[in-house]
């Protein structure tokens, strides 16, 4: 059985310091789709801080971010 469950990710847009951090979340995808990929809405020299598979991931986020 795949395991398929939200995934959020957090990303600045680029590497530069004053870049913005955003935040997208994806439905009903697998591990490997997700680090094998280039993902839509998400640029090619987006810095991806951090990625977590779960709901609460979204609120923690949100809070850590203040987004």
């Amino acid at each position: 059985m795949i395991y398929k469950a939200d995934c959020t990710i957090v990303f600045k847009t680029s590497n530069r310091s004053n870049a913005r951090t955003k935040m997208k979340t994806f439905r009903n995808r697998t591990v490997d789709s997700m680090l094998n990929k280039k993902l839509p809405g998400i640029p090619e020299k987006a810095v991806i801080l951090e990625m977590g598979f779960g709901s609460q991931f979204a609120e923690q986020y949100k809070r850590k971010y203040k987004l």
